[in-house]
Order: C-alpha cells, then structure tokens, then sequence
C-alpha cells in the first residue's frame, strides 16, 4: 500500500485548502488525516471509517470536512476558515488488512 498526499501550502488565515491522498492497494478500511505542528505531538485531525462515518477534533469541527472516493480510492480533507493555529505537516493515515500505513506528508502554512 502507498499513500500519496497533495494540497498543501501558503494560505492567509481564513482561507480554504484541500489536501487529497490517493491510496494504491486493496483491503483498506478507515482513512484520515493527523497533523504535526512543530514542537508538537503528530495529532488526529478527522477520519472516516469504511462505512463512511466521520470523525473529527474539536478544535477543528464546523471548519474541516473529511470525505472520500472509494472508486479513485482516495480521501479528501477541506479546511475552511483557516487559522494560523492549523500550520501543521498532515499526513494521510489508511487502515489495510489491519495494518496502518502512513503518506509522506504536505506542508500546510496559514499566514498573513
């Protein structure tokens, strides 16, 4: 299984991002998104299980929304409203025959 992430990059607070990851591979369940601020511990920023429920942080509900395209098999991530608190790397993470695997991860930067 190999993850690829795109969408990052320079975004003024309160702009809009997607970020994307297509999954190569078969058997995969769940599917999200962490991120990394520096300094800090990789977090869970939003996933959706193979049934297609989401799941999300709170300090980014109303503002994110996690989906994804089982034909491309790829997940999406939309960040709205984005606060310079979001300048994080994300990193995709899927679930396949019980074994996770990560993406390489794209630089999200919110400034002015």
């Amino acid at each position: 299984v190999q993850l690829q992430a795109s969408g990052g990059g320079l975004v003024q607070p309160g702009g809009s991002l997607r970020l994307s990851c297509a999954v190569s591979g078969s058997g995969i369940s769940s599917m999200g998104w962490y991120r990394q601020a520096p300094g800090k511990q990789r977090e869970l920023v939003a996933g959706v299980t193979g049934g297609g429920n989401t799941y999300y942080a709170d300090s980014i509900k109303g503002r994110f929304t996690i989906s994804r395209d089982n034909a491309k098999n790829t997940v999406y991530l939309q960040m709205n409203s984005l606060k310079p608190e979001d300048t994080a790397v994300y990193y995709c993470r899927v679930v396949a025959t019980m074994i996770q695997y990560w993406g390489q991860g794209t630089l999200v930067t919110v400034s002015s």
